[in-house]
Parts: C-alpha cells; structure tokens; sequence
C-alpha cells in the first residue's frame, strides 16, 4: 500500500513538474508577442481568460495542406497586435483532389 501511494505521488509531481505557464497576450507587450512568435518560430499563447490559439512566424511552420492568416491578439498596449499568423486548412477549389 505503501509503495502505491509513493508511486501515485511520483506521478502526480510529474504532472506539476511538466505544466509550463501559457503566456497570456494581455499580460505582455505586443511587441513582446511579436518577438516570442518570431523567436519560437510556434508557439501557443493564451489570448485572455481560458482561450489559447497557436501562432507561427511562417508557413514553414504549418502543415502541407495548410496556409497561414495574419493573427491579431490583445496585448497590453495595443488593442489588435499582429502577432504572426495561424496555421488555416485551404480550402480545396472544385475538381482539386
């Protein structure tokens, strides 16, 4: 019984030790955002309360069958930030398999 709480208490402390804080956008500057997106190339950043989405510095960053949108975020100084951009599936156009 013993050994079982101690393994549950190793795994439980696992779990804590692996959670990162998410950087929230409205905490930060945007040109803060900015770097961070540029830097990490993809990253995912809170965009205030609960909501989160991920953002990338370029396509290079997104699966083949996706292409990029410009991605505006709050951040503390500036109401509507162009962070970078998010990954978006294309659209297939007619007769395009």
């Amino acid at each position: 019984m013993r050994s079982m709480l101690a393994g549950l208490a190793l795994v439980a402390g696992m779990g804590v030790a692996a959670a990162q804080p998410r950087i929230s956008t409205p905490d930060v500057s945007c040109a803060q955002a900015q770097a961070l997106v540029r830097t990490q190339g993809a990253v995912v950043l809170g965009t205030g309360g609960p909501t989160y989405d991920r953002f990338v510095a370029s396509q290079a960053f997104c699966v083949r069958e996706e292409t990029t949108r410009q991605a505006f975020v709050p951040t503390i100084d500036t109401p509507q930030c162009p962070v970078g951009f998010r990954c978006v599936l294309e659209r297939t156009r007619p007769g395009r398999f």
